[in-house]
């Protein structure tokens, strides 16, 4: 894991206790001079100057005066909320939300178009309400973001594996997957913030590693020290068992795994160019038996 790298400048993290705003926090933090961190329930960690609120409710909350926003949280709140945070000694807004903007956008799913499109024009609101007020602002879009058990990603994939020693694939699972680590997504946002180069820019953020389905779903097999054991099954096969199965599992839907065989892959060089950004390649390591939190993350830093 990557050290806290002490960046000094005065910052608040809009969710800074989930799964990538607590790596921001522990990038920017130094002893003299912790970021702010906004969260709805009480924390405790020594690492941020903890502010308790929720985006919904803005005008109820004592803003600081800071120099970056970083926000981990929903695009949607903050662009409502971003008037009322806003102080004169605002620079720059560093919002994270998904490439999901650009790969179901004309999904056929309607429920899925919907989300996204909602997703899309929050991203565009909170980019104008930057413009209206004269604050810079980066846009990051990150593909799959893990965090060996702490996401809701991967780590339920592996969850999965280690309690049935297996995993269904729907066909071969050919589909291009590029995971990103939330700790390197962290860093990303701490870069951006500090380069001009990424002034008002929009950036895909796809991991180290391009790999397909069935070689990401083998090498969570690997993490967690188990035999590979992936069985593939028929399309056809796949949405009759889904009819079936699905009223147990009402967050699963049956374009999950048709997407298996779909390429999700996104271009890095801009990124690159402009922060730097040099992601891990994906070779998670989990161990499920020992409980992770936020907390335990930091003290380990």
């Amino acid at each position: 894991m990557k050290q806290c790298s002490g960046n000094a400048e005065s910052s608040l993290v809009i969710g800074a206790s989930g799964l990538v705003g607590s790596h921001i926090v522990c990038q920017l933090f130094t002893e003299s001079k912790p970021p702010f961190g906004l969260s709805r329930t009480e924390q405790s960690e020594a690492r941020a100057r903890w502010i308790k609120g929720d985006l919904a409710n803005p005008e109820g909350i004592s803003w600081p005066e800071v120099e970056v926003i970083y926000c981990t949280a929903s695009a949607r709140l903050f662009a409502g909320a971003l008037p009322d945070i806003a102080t004169p000694s605002l620079r720059r807004v560093v919002l994270f939300t998904t490439t999901s903007i650009s790969t179901k956008a004309n999904s056929p799913d309607p429920e899925v178009r919907a989300g996204i499109d909602a997703y899309a024009r929050a991203e565009n609101d909170v980019i104008a309400c930057c413009n209206k007020i004269g604050v810079t602002w980066t846009v990051l879009r990150p593909t799959i973001i893990y965090d060996e058990g702490n996401d809701r990603n991967l780590t339920r994939l592996a969850r999965f594996i280690a309690r049935f020693g297996f995993f269904p694939l729907c066909g071969r699972g050919s589909g291009l997957r590029q995971p990103v680590h939330a700790e390197d997504c962290a860093v990303a946002a701490v870069s951006a913030a500090q380069s001009e180069r990424a002034a008002n820019k929009i950036y895909d953020l796809p991991g180290g590693d391009t790999v397909t389905y069935r070689e990401m779903i083998g090498r969570i097999f690997d993490g967690l020290k188990r035999p590979r054991f992936i069985v593939p099954v028929p399309r056809p096969l796949w949405l009759l068992i889904f009819r079936l199965v699905q009223r147990y599992f009402p967050g699963i839907k049956a374009e999950m795994g048709i997407r298996m065989a779909t390429d999700l892959v996104f271009d890095k060089s801009a990124a690159a160019a402009d922060f730097a950004w040099k992601p891990r390649e994906f070779h998670p390591s989990f161990d499920l038996g020992v409980p992770r939190n936020v907390t335990d993350r930091w003290s380990r830093k």
